[in-house]
């Protein structure tokens, strides 16, 4: 009787809800959907997404997981090719949409039909704006769906709106024919419905004897966020919130329960009991389905024989890349080839047992046929590296008995779970590989993986911002005050908690509160849909037959609509394309290295050079692959590396955790510190690492070697000991204490040592990744020891975007005594090129210069440099080199080569470009030779200009390279500072070092980030430049609010600190600040302007300011200089050496000197 009781508790089931992945439309995490539902008492729930069924895995999951019954469906739109579409047009600027119906999946076929007309909706249209299904896909994909009409929105409605009843019933009939009983006419009522419309519709469907079935299309939680709602939607549609023409939602849009839907339909009873009857039709789960394998060799009709004849290609491959590699690098020391042929066929017996001779052939094809293609590939990363088969077969470089690296570590036995190869590629040709593999195994097998954008704190507030129409600065700046950083992003929540500022905007202006309100209920829903960088899926069979499927807009290639948690669970196997950039750094260089004729083989570089070590052991790591960061040259310094072994341990150690064991490490290792003996039974494995356990790998040596363990079953032992499964942990302590009791352990010695691998197994890194990114380090840090010209213009190279990168090479270069010579049209190519001992800088460097420009100008100027700017003008195409580009180009000192002033180069650029189209033109019309003939070419007379200051000057070509070129703005000031007593940052460097703790320097500000310390203080690190290089100096709170706003970048200061030596250089803190300019103001008393005649004193008189203390007299210079006149100005004016620097720039001042 209960159990009846409960059956009737049930009385309305949601059929048409919209989860957060109904982009910019669904406000309803899918957490929040199964939330509502149990709170509700609801014992199934659909989730029926606009046109995809992105979490149709994951919700089925998750849904079974709470309790609820999921329905899988799709709100797919449809084109009813009858010519009658799109009378609906959702805002006066938007393309007419297309009616949508609800197609829900009943049972596995359904699911398969679902499935295959989602994917068709977006692989076999041409465009993306309009992703829908059409009529006639309906007829042979109908079986296995329950369809709704799809209420206001759908086919039916929207003709009986438009007023074509004989159309609507035609559609009707149609969905009946194709649906039979499976076929219900969907009704809602949000607000204030129209009743005549639903009375239209019901007598419709009774004509054609069709049941009703009442939908709640929701959209959000609840009535409170429909208008954070109805923000996002006018995100969605790029309207603002005040548009009226603009599809709006109504507040009744909402997650109701089922009290609130059986009272709203009351007077319908069959429409609300109809919803629990769908409910009991649908008795589908989607399930997670155990690795299907793609075939190497192609499918055939007997699996069994397939599968023998990839083990025997795979042996083969295995054995003859085997005797390759020992051919070309030779054995390692202390094994004998026995030992490598024994353990191939060890790791080949467990990978035919494990039926994945196919996954590795096909992981070897596409890795050879990149190498036969000189495309950059890694030396391995995960735990691959661990495998001997994959050293032969050339899928990883790192040897691993070279290296006591594990096989089961990467492929154990005793859990079966699919081996997981990640490799690296060039970052530039990754995408070759790719289309590769795409050809090869059949469009149709082959796809990226889905990610989904989320909006963050930023977005989210710059977005709502918009649509209410906020001004743009007031906008930015509220967003500015949310911390940028990408590694761990700050929630709205959070950011308005920490920073005060958030609440004083809001108090100020209630919009503020509106927009900080509205963004946090949208932040974190998803915005858009985008390929995941790294990940492909290789199918066995058509892959919208194993997951729905998508087309990125911006490419041709098919993506799965499950994304990398959910793609793999429902079968795929997928494999990492990563693109790794110090792959294309080394390639770069060795190509520049090999035109001195030198060929350096990366792979026979000797692991044991000594002046690459002792590079390292200074510290002097710019450039060297994951050592640079000011915490590993500490380390780098401490540990005094000598061999490949010491870098291993160093990136394994180097993460929190782990680091505090470095110093141990490093004590031990110049023997400041005995090694503590553990057991003497393991002591011989950690003897490699200072007696420190370091590597997950040792966690197994030593259960395997002191308790017995099989390596199978340490590598669980491992596992279970970084998950802390306690019911795990008590059952290996049990059997691991007995092992080692019979050999010999004493009890409790055994279970200390089972505590010491559990704490360290958590922590332990995995040695095979370690080596192989360690191998990568050591192969930079040997390029750089021994080619260091060509390694830093590779690495210039490579990090063009990156202007404070780019300075601290080119510190590194000067450091090396190598010139970086500046750019110029005449010298300089698209990449950094190396030269005798100096490195050409690149014009793609420069800010504002695309590359089409750049190779443009490198090709017309060909083996000929240009004569003069008429001849620069005369050969380019000034549709590629746009006024945008010269612009660049003459701040960045490109043009400094013709020997014009660069002020007047910028007046003169309607005139370069008028004399570059006049040329183009004629070239076009083939009259180019007059000109030649005659030997008189044009000349580019530049009009006068407004000459500019030393300190604009030196700006713009700051903001174009990242750093000061030709001089340095304190340059003017170089007097006054040594009358302060100022120190350059390279002396105070010396100085500290050898004692000093304080001192004062001078710098112009480069950039200020503002950051929270952990007590929840507010701190300033302020970078400055000088003219011997960058530094960094930091303040704390009340200094930085009293000294914030002179430290505005670009501004020239003084600042007294204190310091103190730190092993990854010298750290300073800021204890005064006075600003330069007002410094000089107080200290010039007067200044003299030399003039040949008074024609500039109009142009002078622009510069005085008479608000200072300062005297001014101008001196004309007569007769050849035989005479002076001094005249005196009535009056006081601000002087400074800023004020000196514009008035010498003007047309015919001779000098200005300040006294």
């Amino acid at each position: 009787m209960q159990a009846e009781g409960k059956e009737q508790a049930v009385r309305f089931v949601h059929l048409r809800v919209h989860s957060a992945y109904s982009l910019l439309e669904g406000a309803l995490p899918l957490k929040t959907v199964m939330k509502l539902a149990v709170a509700d008492r609801q014992p199934a729930i659909a989730v029926t997404d606009t046109n995809n069924l992105f979490c149709a895995l994951e919700f089925s999951q998750k849904a079974v997981g709470e309790g609820l019954q999921p329905i899988i469906g799709c709100q797919l739109s449809i084109d009813m090719e009858d010519g009658g579409d799109g009378e609906r047009r959702s805002g006066g600027h938007l393309p007419p949409k297309k009616p949508s119906i609800v197609l829900l999946a009943a049972d596995p076929t359904g699911y398969a039909n679902l499935m295959h007309l989602v994917s068709e909706a977006y692989l076999g249209g041409e465009g993306h704006d309009s992703i829908y299904i059409t009529k006639s896909w309906l007829s042979a994909h109908s079986d296995g769906l329950i369809a709704l009409t799809g209420g206001r929105t759908g086919p039916i409605d929207e003709a009986v709106i438009s007023g074509f009843e004989a159309k609507a019933a035609e559609r009707l009939a149609f969905l009946k024919s194709a649906f039979g009983d499976r076929l219900y006419v969907e009704v809602q009522r949000h607000g204030n419905f129209d009743v005549q419309h639903e009375r239209r519709v019901i007598a419709l469907a009774y004509e054609l004897d069709l049941p009703l079935v009442a939908t709640n299309e929701a959209f959000f939680p609840s009535r409170d966020d429909f208008e954070a709602h109805d923000a996002l939607m006018a995100v969605a549609h790029n309207a603002i919130v005040s548009d009226d023409r603009r599809f709006r939602l109504t507040p009744d849009h909402y997650l109701k329960s089922q009290e609130e839907m059986a009272a709203l339909f009351a007077d319908l009873p069959e429409a609300i009991e109809n919803t629990v009857e769908i409910a009991r039709r649908c008795s589908f789960v989607l399930d997670t389905r155990m690795p299907i394998l793609p075939r190497f060799t192609g499918a055939s009709d007997d699996p069994e024989e397939a599968e023998r004849a990839e083990a025997a290609e795979l042996r083969r491959q295995a054995r003859e890349g085997l005797e390759a590699r020992l051919a070309h690098v030779g054995l390692s020391p202390g094994h004998t080839r026995e030992d490598y042929f024994e353990r191939l066929d060890y790791e080949l017996g467990v990978i035919e047992g494990m039926k994945f001779p196919g996954y590795f052939l096909i992981v070897a094809d596409f890795i050879k046929w990149s190498k036969e293609r000189d495309i950059p590939v890694g030396p391995g990363r995960g735990s691959g590296a661990g495998s001997l088969v994959a050293y032969a077969l050339t899928i990883t470089d790192v040897d691993p008995l070279r290296f006591s690296l594990l096989f089961e570590r990467f492929l154990n036995p005793e859990r079966v779970s699919m081996p997981d190869f990640d490799i690296d590629f060039c970052q530039d040709r990754r995408e070759e590989v790719i289309r590769y593999v795409q050809e090869k195994y059949g469009r149709a097998q082959v796809a990226q993986i889905i990610t989904f954008g989320s909006l963050q704190a930023r977005a989210a507030l710059r977005d709502v911002g918009r649509v209410l129409e906020m001004p743009y600065g007031q906008v930015d700046r509220i967003s500015k005050l949310v911390p940028n950083n990408p590694a761990n992003p700050v929630t709205l929540a959070q950011a308005i908690e920490d920073e005060p500022k958030f609440q004083e905007a809001a108090e100020e202006e209630p919009i503020v509160g509106r927009l900080l309100a509205i963004a946090q209920k949208i932040e974190g829903l998803y915005r858009h849909a985008s390929t995941h960088a790294a990940g492909i899926v290789i199918g066995d069979r058509s892959l919208s037959q194993l997951v729905p499927m998508y087309r990125d807009p911006r490419s041709d290639m098919p993506v799965t609509q499950f994304n990398m948690k959910w793609v793999e669970q429902a079968g795929l196997v997928k494999f990492d394309f990563l693109g790794l950039k110090t792959l294309t750094v080394l390639k770069t260089a060795v190509d520049f290295i090999a035109r001195k004729g030198i060929a350096v083989d990366l792979s026979l570089v000797p692991l044991d050079d000594p002046e690459s070590y002792e590079m390292l052991a200074r510290g002097e790591t710019v450039g060297v692959f994951q050592v640079e960061s000011a915490g590993m040259r500490k380390a780098l310094i401490g540990m005094r590396p000598d061999r490949i072994e010491d870098l291993i341990a160093l990136v394994a150690l180097y993460r929190p955790g782990p680091m505090e064991n470095i110093p141990v490490y490093n004590a031990r290792k110049h023997n400041e510190e005995e090694i503590e003996s553990i057991h003497p039974l393991i002591d011989p494995l950690l003897a490699e690492t200072q007696g420190v356990i370091i590597y997950q790998e040792q966690v197994m040596q030593v259960a395997q070697v002191l308790a017995g363990y099989s390596l199978g079953e340490a590598d669980l032992l491992r596992r279970a000991m970084g998950k802390k499964i306690k019911e795990q942990m008590d059952k290996q302590r049990v059997r691991f204490v007995e092992g080692a009791v019979e050999k010999g352990v004493k009890k409790q010695r055994a279970n200390e040592i089972f505590d010491l691998l559990a704490k360290f197994a958590n922590y332990g890194f995995n040695k095979s990744h370690a080596a192989a990114y360690a191998i990568v380090s050591y192969h930079t840090a040997f390029l750089k020891a021994h080619y260091p010209v060509e390694f830093l213009a590779a690495s210039m190279t490579l990090d063009m975007a990156n202007t404070e990168k780019l300075n601290d090479f080119r510190h590194d270069a000067q450091r090396l005594g190598i010139e970086v010579v500046a750019p110029s049209v005449q010298t300089s190519f698209r990449h950094f090129e190396p030269g005798e001992g100096r490195i050409f800088y690149a014009l793609a460097a420069i800010k504002g210069v695309g590359e089409a420009a750049v190779d443009h100008i490198v090709a017309v100027r060909g083996d000929r440099a240009f004569d003069s700017l008429e001849d620069f003008a005369r050969r380019i195409d000034p549709k590629l080199v746009n006024r945008r580009v010269l612009e660049s180009l003459i701040c960045a000192g490109a043009f400094d080569c013709f020997g014009k002033d660069r002020a007047a180069l910028l007046a003169g650029l309607d005139r370069i470009i008028g004399l570059a189209q006049r040329s183009q033109d004629d070239k076009t019309s083939g009259q180019a030779d007059i000109f030649g003939s005659a030997g008189d070419l044009p000349q580019i007379t530049l009009p006068d200009y407004t000459p500019m200051p030393d300190s604009e000057r030196l700006m713009r070509e700051f903001q174009m390279l990242g750093f000061y070129q030709t001089a340095h703005p304190l340059d003017a000031y170089a007097d006054i500072l040594s009358r302060m007593r100022v120190q350059s940052f390279a002396d105070f460097s010396l100085s500290v070092k050898n004692g000093s703790g304080r001192g004062r320097l001078a710098g112009t500000v480069v950039a200020k980030q503002e950051r929270k310390t952990r007590t929840g203080n507010r701190m300033g690190i302020i970078t400055l430049s000088d003219a011997t290089g960058q530094f960094e100096a930091v303040l704390f709170s009340e200094m930085l609010y009293q000294y914030r706003d002179l430290l505005e970048p670009g501004t020239s200061v003084v600042i007294t600190v204190a310091a103190d030596v730190r092993p990854e250089g010298i750290g300073m803190r800021i204890q005064t600040v006075q600003s330069l300019e007002e410094e000089a103001v107080r200290q010039q008393s007067a200044m003299r302007v030399y003039l040949r005649d008074d024609s500039p004193l109009a142009s002078l008189s622009r510069h005085l300011n008479s608000s200072g203390d300062g005297v001014v007299s101008f001196v004309v210079i007569q007769n050849e200089g035989l005479r002076e006149v001094e005249v005196e100005l009535p009056g006081k004016y601000r002087l400074s050496p800023e004020v000196a620097s514009a008035m010498r720039a003007v047309s015919g001042v001779v000098d200005v000197e300040l006294v």
